[in-house]
């Protein structure tokens, strides 16, 4: 089964600096990423692709960050799986809680595709609440 990949987990995998200076936390998140991997279970979203992408300060930074994910071919996404980030969006904002349109999208797909998201954004916990969603637990 494939795993969403939040922009979360990546970002704490890719910014990763030498071992020394890594936590034990984050050597974790390196590890079950590398693992899906290698399994070939990841699951990448084009608005998670744009969002590790932005911000990037330098060219050859975002150079870099590009080749590194390219080999992760996006999820083909569908005037359903927007329709249904809608819902799930104001769903949760009728019960309070608030989040982002690409939180929302991921919801969305997982949802439609029974996968589990894999994140280290608490607010999943949250719209976990409201929405019938699986969270990958390593």
């Amino acid at each position: 089964m494939k795993v969403l990949i939040d922009t979360s987990v990546w970002s704490q995998a890719l910014r990763r600096q030498s071992a020394e200076a890594s936590s034990t936390a984050q050597e974790r998140v390196v590890d079950v990423l590398k693992e899906l991997i290698h399994d070939s279970r990841i699951a990448m979203l084009g608005p998670v692709r744009q969002e590790l992408l932005s911000g990037v300060k330098t060219p050859k930074q975002f150079e870099t960050l590009q080749k590194i994910l390219s080999v992760f071919s996006d999820e083909p996404l569908h005037s359903q799986d927007y329709e249904q980030a809608a819902k799930n969006f104001n769903q949760c904002r009728q019960g309070g809680v608030q989040g982002s349109n690409t939180d929302f999208l991921i919801c969305a797909v997982s949802m439609a595709r029974g996968w589990p998201i894999y994140s280290l954004d608490k607010d999943f916990e949250q719209y976990k609440k409201y929405l019938s969603l699986k969270l990958y637990r390593e």
